[in-house]
């Protein structure tokens, strides 16, 4: 049976599956830019860490033929390239966004380089639970194949709330997030925190990475992450730095990245294409509107770069 056996019916059902299978990046990478900016700082190299991620977990994964060494292999070259970006950064006279695109630049190149022996070969996948089985429509059985990292996410982006809420490293992250000055009178070191901070983030980066090579699309390339790097920091924005938003954005980020194939399924074969561009207008759409006055900038962190 295929996507026009049952009609339109089609659609929706493969909205569901691309959007739980596309939103994971995002929601990791989401999740890791939260933690770095309610910390104050913002970090545009994410999109070069996802890539060095995908490339460093895919590489250690097919060494080792193991996808969860390289999913942790992923978080560890995040989390050096959170940690230097902010070692630079508590520098004087740094600009956190320019040493971001530097960073940017500098991860995907490496991995450009140290990756073009592993475009060829092909490494384990990670696992996936498969929640349709009791269904007999394909459709229904690809859609509900949810992998093990979408659910780590939602546990983490819950865990993450609950920690700014109501723990005292969150309510450390947030003052320090809020006020350098306010951090260093309670006795908090701001660029230990920020620190920190980046390093966590760059190490979800790096895990979103890895899922984007080690499970969908499932290969290394040069193309792999589709700027869905620097798409988080609007994401971010758009879920006003809380990650239970995070992980609703990510699934609407997620939806409108499955919009083309859905319609690809029911046979739509013209014009088809232009839905693939969906998640970067929706981006430009959340840029525009926060650029517009102060909107959702109010909740911004008021250490944060982009607030000043």
């Amino acid at each position: 049976m295929t996507g026009a056996d049952i009609g339109w019916w089609g659609v929706p059902l493969a909205i569901l599956g691309g959007a739980i299978r596309v939103s994971t990046p995002f929601l990791f990478v989401s999740l890791g830019e939260c933690l770095t900016e309610r910390s104050g700082r913002i970090n545009l190299g994410l999109e070069g860490t996802l890539v060095f991620g995908a490339m460093s977990g895919y590489a250690v994964a097919y060494e080792t033929n193991s996808a969860w060494l390289g999913v942790l292999a992923a978080a560890i070259a995040g989390s050096m390239f959170g940690l230097f970006h902010g070692w630079i950064c508590k520098l004087p006279r740094v600009n956190d966004i320019a040493i971001g695109i530097a960073l940017m630049l500098f991860g995907m190149g490496l991995a450009f380089f140290f990756g073009k022996p592993y475009i060829q070969p092909v490494a384990p996948d990670l696992p996936a639970f498969e929640f349709g089985a009791w269904s007999s429509l394909p459709q229904m059985q690809a859609a509900l194949k949810v992998n093990v990292l979408f659910l780590v996410g939602i546990v983490l982006a819950i865990a993450m709330a609950w920690m700014f809420r109501a723990t005292r490293l969150g309510l450390t992250i947030r003052v320090v997030g809020d006020s350098t000055d306010s951090a260093r009178a309670l006795g908090i070191n701001p660029d230990l925190v920020r620190l920190l901070a980046t390093g966590a983030g760059g190490a979800l980066a790096g895990v979103a990475g890895a899922y984007l090579s080690l499970y969908y699309p499932g290969s290394w390339n040069e193309g792999i992450s589709s700027g869905q790097g620097l798409m988080a920091v609007a994401l971010v924005i758009f879920a006003r730095w809380n990650p239970i938003n995070c992980f609703w954005a990510a699934l609407m980020f997620g939806g409108a990245g499955a919009l083309g194939p859905a319609l690809q399924s029911v046979g739509v074969s013209q014009g088809y294409y232009l839905f693939y561009a969906a998640p970067y207008v929706l981006t430009l759409v959340v840029l525009v509107a926060t650029s517009s006055g102060r909107g959702l900038l109010a909740s911004a962190p008021g250490s944060l770069s982009i607030t000043k």
